[in-house]
């Protein structure tokens, strides 16, 4: 008999089958990479998380004689729906297996939950923050989920979802680049260098994580304004902003991000990662002490660079703020020895900078698609 409950947070056993299931839904496959088993569990966490100060969420799994066979994750972010005049209800952290049914139960629970909520539109897979990812994965199977910055899931979650009513919202597109086709033209290190010379904008490096830390403030004011009218932006607290700063330098190298400064503002930043893949599938979502050892030897040996964010304020553009930004990661790309780059999840409605990375060299090979369902 298949049944979908509603979990209790405060009982671990069912917080644990909430969080194991993925694991073994994919376990060994070539192309998933396990979320740290301690970041998901704190989604699930209402003291902790800073997204329940301001918003709601509830988590559902769906069993089978016993067996978790489906779970997903039903939010309310008032933050996002008030910035935007919206009504919207989300969900996040879907999986089930190859059953219809399954995911029939489960959608149809979060649409109940949306309802009694009065809200209008059920839109995911989307995250409590930024940096949580966006979308079914619709097109690139055959290649390696990017760390734990963009979902992997199975051909057969589109063909589910669409055959229940969903819709095409938006897509994220990620695009590859190999060192030896990136071509950006010389015209905009040209235009790069005269910027640079006439001190009107500058790059920012950083020599450790507490020199970036202490720019959160900053960064989460120039990605408001870089990012605000974009489909995706959602507003940041002070705590939301230090809580994502604080799970990105993790794993993060300080020289691998840079930020354009005019003046004393923050005007525009590249985010770079070394891609850890590999060491996180080793890791299988637990970080013991040879773990994190593993995972600071990969952050050296890894070939790839994930690119998850880069923008500039509206001001800028069409200044040399772009071509400042482009040249600076061609730079970041070459001088750290990397082969390739991953840049992760740019949306449609970014044009110009799909366009953009087309024109440098970058080839898309994975798309995440937002779906809606109006209720």
């Amino acid at each position: 008999m298949l049944t979908v409950s509603h979990i209790d947070l405060g009982d671990k056993q069912r917080v644990r089958q909430f969080v194991d299931f993925p694991y073994r839904l994919y376990a060994d496959h070539a192309q998933w990479v396990p979320p740290i088993r301690a970041d998901v569990e704190m989604m699930l966490n209402r003291t902790q998380h800073p997204y329940y100060e301001h918003s709601a969420a509830d988590f559902f799994v769906a069993e089978s004689d016993g067996e978790v066979v489906g779970r997903i994750a039903a939010l309310e972010n008032r933050g996002f729906n008030s910035c935007h005049g919206t009504n919207k209800a989300n969900f996040y952290l879907f999986e089930a297996i190859e059953e219809l049914s399954v995911v029939e139960a489960l959608v149809e629970r979060i649409v109940t939950w949306a309802k009694q909520r009065g809200l209008d539109q059920l839109v995911g897979p989307k995250g409590f923050g930024v940096l949580d990812g966006y979308g079914i994965l619709v097109d690139g199977y055959e290649h390696r989920q990017m760390m734990t910055m963009m979902n992997y899931n199975y051909p057969y979650y589109p063909r589910f979802l669409e055959s229940l009513g969903f819709e095409k919202e938006v897509d994220f597109v990620s695009c590859h680049i190999a060192v030896e086709d990136f071509h950006l033209p010389q015209r905009i290190h040209r235009i790069a260098r005269r910027v640079m010379d006439r001190g009107s904008l500058e790059i920012k490096r950083f020599k450790s994580r507490r020199e970036l830390k202490s720019w959160t403030g900053k960064i989460r004011d120039a990605y408001t304004r870089a990012f605000h009218d974009n489909w995706e932006f959602q507003p940041m607290t002070d705590r939301e902003a230090e809580f994502l700063m604080g799970n990105a330098l993790g794993l993060s190298d300080p020289d691998l991000i840079k930020i354009i400064v005019h003046g004393d503002e923050m005007v525009g930043f590249l985010f770079g990662f070394p891609d850890v893949s590999a060491a996180l599938q080793r890791a299988k979502g637990r970080l013991a002490p040879w773990n994190m050892a593993d995972l600071l030897l990969e952050m050296r040996r890894t070939r790839w660079l994930a690119l998850n964010g880069a923008g500039l304020t509206p001001e800028f553009h069409g200044v040399g703020g772009n071509a400042l930004l482009y040249a600076e990661m061609e730079n970041t790309i070459r001088d750290h020895g990397f082969q390739h780059a991953d840049l992760t999840q740019v949306a449609e409605t970014a044009v110009q900078m799909r366009h953009d990375l087309e024109n440098v060299g970058g080839k898309m090979y994975k798309n995440h698609r937002v779906y809606r369902m109006d209720l």
